[in-house]
């Protein structure tokens, strides 16, 4: 593992600490773009937005939140900020050419730590991604592994089409659940411009 993998391990493990001050959670406005468009700085960019839409999506959510669902066949916010976690850190783990291991356990969890580690592991993806060249991607494959030693390997592609953006297919879903349970983001937000109004 070169230098560049290992700073960024240590900031994925430190990921797992958790950070529970709001205010140290990365994402509240989006990070400044690259001066250059590359495969990197783009795949980063987009790590950023899927970020961004995490943060506030999840910022100021409450127990009775957690528990809503539109139905009894669909998925309460709660579960449904679980299965994001799982997305993004299968994404995060082919980029940190890591594979995942299921069945992912987050029941011990609290949703504030959830949420900073789904923060913590875009933005481990999103700095090793913007410092990637394109040689770099046929290593970042989609390595899953299950219980009773079978498994899959995918290349990155299906890293995009797959978990990146099926969570943000699920960050939507949140937006409007949450919307449902009478708790609508901030109108505030300004995703165009990636910041908060004042």
């Amino acid at each position: 593992m070169n230098s560049r993998k290992t700073i960024f391990f240590i900031l994925f493990l430190l990921s797992f600490v958790g950070i529970t001050n709001a205010q140290d959670l990365p994402f509240r406005e989006m990070p400044p773009f690259a001066k250059a468009y590359t495969s990197g700085t783009l795949m980063g960019r987009m790590s950023d937005g899927l970020g961004f839409r995490f943060y506030w999506a999840t910022e100021g959510l409450n127990v009775d939140n957690l528990n809503f669902k539109a139905g009894e066949e669909s998925r309460t916010i709660g579960e449904t900020v679980d299965h994001i976690y799982t997305l993004v850190l299968m994404f995060t783990n082919a980029v940190m050419e890591q594979p995942t291991t299921f069945p992912i356990e987050t029941k011990d969890l609290t949703f504030i730590e959830k949420r900073s580690k789904v923060l913590s592991f875009i933005q481990t993806a999103s700095a090793l991604l913007k410092m990637s060249n394109d040689e770099d991607f046929e290593r970042y494959n989609l390595v899953s592994q299950f219980a009773g030693g079978n498994g899959q390997k995918l290349p990155f592609w299906n890293g995009l089409n797959g978990p990146l953006e099926d969570a943000l297919w699920h960050i939507g879903q949140v937006v409007t659940l949450r919307r449902m349970a009478g708790n609508p983001i901030n109108p505030k937000v300004d995703f165009m411009n990636g910041r908060i109004n004042k």
